[in-house]
């Protein structure tokens, strides 16, 4: 054990890790590409982007330059009472390519902020209306984050069950399965009977952390119909599923009826900040608007809009709406099916699914799908032995790979799976 591995596990609390029976983790010195590189002289394969957020691979040029040009012209300002150009530009791109009924751009650090603050906002845009509306639903098996109001309204589990006394209520309809999709729309009609919904919050088409499940455009298009019909905030949070990952720049791109709010991060910078976006429609921007001081919005973090977050954003924003982005896009989705179709025989395999560059390969176990599914302690090390890092979800093995990676790597993955497969 070399000296900083050991002063890490002396001194670091990694997350999602128990303190008692901790690994000897790789140190990672360069990335580069899809490669991570180890202190031991290992090439690593990033399939799963480092917790989803690293778009165009490690070690871009041009988002890497974008963040020197920009320290050493303004590192950071108080974002109250000031504004920066790289900010205004953030703003202005990513309307460009947001519902059209997105207006305002509201900033903070990561996920599960720009989730929180798309719950206030919701929650204050009743208050500032005079008109008591109370109740929030949420779709079974979510996971919005790890601030209170982001595990309120997801999934009561694994990951907050310490903290249920503390969780706001919160309306939970049955996950939208094929054969369940009439009866979760009329689960959400009962819901919304009693016109006391105030939001209704949900992870378009695909539940990422819950197990990469997913869901059709159509019924989630029938909800948010109903939904703003009746008057509901709808809430969609594309913190995961926004920058490309569903074929689209984000999963609502699949639907008709579009949300009130979004909350955006991962993705965001390309991976190199940390970064939290909230869009807000015309529609819940008018109860703010008002000369009233206590009709603001207080709410704001001491890195908002973080000057050097934006220039990475902006970056990261010209290489994803790029043709050669698109064609990579494209390319990762038609290999993704090609390869689903050839593994579906698999006894082994309960269910495969592929959704733009996400592919997901559910395991058939007796424990039942769940994050705590003992497999995960084979899979992880079986790939990791192989160079690839694949961080499976319980017993359901992922991939949403950097888009920059070659149709090689892609494929020496893809093998890698079907050994595992294969020995199962």
């Amino acid at each position: 054990m070399d000296d900083l591995i050991r002063l890490d596990r002396e001194n670091i609390w990694h997350p999602f890790t128990s303190l008692s029976d901790a690994p000897e983790f790789p140190r990672i010195i360069r990335g580069e590409g899809v490669y991570l590189f180890t202190s031991d002289g290992r090439k690593i394969i990033d399939a799963i982007s480092s917790w989803w957020v690293n778009l165009h691979g490690h070690g871009n040029s041009r988002i890497a330059r974008a963040i020197a040009e920009q320290a050493m012209t303004l590192e950071h300002v108080i974002f109250a009472g000031f504004t920066h150009e790289p900010a205004i530009t953030l703003s202005e791109n990513l309307l460009k390519i947001l519902p059209a009924n997105q207006k305002k751009i509201f900033f903070s650090d990561n996920g599960s902020t720009a989730v929180e603050v798309a719950l206030k906002i919701a929650i204050q845009y009743w208050h500032n209306r005079g008109i008591a509306k109370k109740k929030i639903i949420a779709i079974r098996g979510a996971y919005h984050g790890d601030t209170f109001g982001s595990m309120s309204v997801a999934e009561r589990g694994l990951f907050n069950k310490p903290f249920f006394p503390y969780l706001f209520e919160t309306s939970f309809i049955d996950f939208p399965e094929e054969a369940s999709e009439d009866a979760v729309v009329e689960q959400f009609r009962r819901l919304a009977a009693d016109g006391d919904v105030a939001a209704f919050i949900f992870e378009p088409l695909v539940q990422a952390a819950g197990g990469m499940r997913m869901y059709s455009p159509a019924v989630l298009d029938q909800l948010v119909g109903y939904a703003q019909n009746e008057g509901i905030v709808c809430i969609a949070d594309e913190v995961f599923t926004g920058f490309g990952r569903t074929g689209k720049n984000f999963a609502v791109d699949h639907l008709s009826h579009q949300p009130d709010l979004i909350a955006l991060s991962k993705g965001v910078t390309g991976g190199f900040m940390p970064l939290g976006v909230t869009t807000c429609a015309q529609n819940i921007l008018e109860a703010f608007e008002s000369a009233s001081f206590e009709k603001t919005f207080f709410h704001g973090h001491s890195y908002t809009a973080n000057p050097l977050a934006c220039a990475a954003a902006n970056a990261s924003f010209d290489v994803l709406t790029s043709p050669e982005c698109q064609r990579a896009r494209r390319k990762i989705e038609d290999m993704h099916l090609a390869f689903a179709n050839g593994v579906r025989g698999y006894k082994s395999i309960r269910d495969v699914r592929v959704l733009g560059t996400i592919l997901a390969i559910e395991l058939e176990t007796a424990e039942g799908t769940a994050y705590e599914n003992s497999l995960r302690k084979k899979i992880y090390p079986y790939f990791l032995e192989r160079n690839i890092l694949l961080r499976p979800l319980g017993n359901v093995v992922y991939m949403v790979p950097p888009y920059v990676i070659s149709e090689e790597d892609l494929r020496y993955v893809y093998n890698a799976v079907e050994d595992f497969l294969t020995g199962l």
